[in-house]
């Protein structure tokens, strides 16, 4: 967690760091003060504190991805987070976790939903940028729900994974303030550039989506 400054006391290294370089800049100065904002955290020393095992999803469980299939990141600090990219695994969960630990593999979502019970677990933290969508621009936009299962077999779409990976969407969209319909909560294959065909024709969107406003409403009451 990031570190809260204590009221009273005055403005800390990174803001008078960047607010000396915008000054000395002058007239361009705003803008490389944002883009400077957007690398802080990237810089060495300047990582903000992560407690090991922490998740973002209540009841999610917590199975880091291979550091070499995700960026550190301070989301949504640095890069706005407004989608949510479905995907199928085309395996099991057993085979998304391990693919995803695999350092040579080159990807990873942020979390992966069992199709039997509903089970989630988280690889990456929503502030870290996951390699998951084949778009570096949506990226860093995106937070990837990977699902156990293949798109040409709806029967392995299940009635408890449609449902948990709901939940988890209503709280990735309540703690962003991401708009719950097709253009913010989107398939793999929509993602331009990739070269995917998941979550497949087989997945019910309308079911979905109505099962996101559902917990939506429900987290809301």
């Amino acid at each position: 967690m990031q570190r809260r400054r204590r009221p009273g006391r005055g403005p800390g290294r990174r803001a008078v760091v960047l607010g000396a370089v915008a000054a000395t800049l002058g007239g361009a100065g705003y803008l490389v003060h944002e883009d400077l904002e957007r690398w802080w955290w990237r810089m060495p020393g300047n990582q903000r504190d992560r407690e090991p095992g922490a998740v973002d999803h209540p009841g999610a469980e917590w199975v880091p991805a291979s550091e070499e299939n995700y960026n550190l990141a301070d989301r949504p600090y640095d890069w706005e987070i407004d989608k949510i990219v479905v995907h199928v695994v085309q395996g099991s969960y057993a085979v998304a976790l391990k693919v995803f630990q695999d350092p040579e593999h080159g990807a990873a979502a942020h979390y992966v939903v069992r199709a039997e019970d509903g089970h989630v677990a988280q690889m990456i933290r929503e502030l870290d940028v996951g390699h998951h969508a084949g778009n570096m621009e949506y990226n860093r936009r995106s937070i990837g729900i990977e699902h156990e299962g293949f798109v040409d077999r709806p029967e392995g779409f299940t009635d408890a994974m449609y449902e948990s990976s709901a939940k988890l969407a209503a709280g990735i969209c309540a703690r962003y303030g991401i708009p719950v319909d097709r253009e913010h909560i989107i398939a793999h294959h929509e993602v331009p550039g990739a070269d995917h065909t998941d979550p497949g024709p087989h997945w019910d969107w309308d079911r979905y989506l109505s099962l996101v406003r559902r917990a939506t409403a429900s987290r809301r009451g």
